[in-house]
């Protein structure tokens, strides 16, 4: 029998291929990379690069909501770029998202993401 369950929210962008929002495995959870889609709408959020980053962030938190977690509970994240100079950005948006300890992360520059936008964020969390 195993201990792994998927997690869904109608909080954040439904998965647009195959694969889930998220898998927890024991007390840890796995979230899918989100990209910022309007939850309600499945469109792109508007505005500039930080509004972007920001939707990304809450795609996760409702995601580590549903898991039973918050983003408090973050041991990793990743964050794709399609631009590394907006690095700067990230930084001061995941500041409104964590305090210290700060979970473990990485930047990842890379040529292209879906949808052609310019940031996606995944997440794993350890639940106490």
């Amino acid at each position: 029998m195993s201990n792994r369950q998927t997690i869904h929210t109608d909080k954040a962008p439904s998965a647009i291929g195959t694969y889930s929002q998220a898998v927890k495995a024991g007390t840890t959870v796995y979230i899918s990379g989100q990209i910022p889609l309007i939850p309600e709408t499945m469109e792109l959020e508007a505005g500039d690069f930080k509004n972007l980053t920001r939707r990304c962030f809450e795609n996760l938190k409702a995601v580590a909501e549903a898991s039973g977690g918050t983003l408090a509970d973050a041991a990793k994240v990743t964050i794709f770029l399609t631009d590394l100079s907006n690095f700067a950005d990230v930084n001061e948006i995941m500041a409104e998202y964590f305090q210290q300890p700060y979970p473990a992360r990485a930047a990842v520059g890379v040529k292209e993401l879906p949808k052609g936008v310019p940031v996606e964020i995944e997440a794993i969390l350890e639940l106490k």
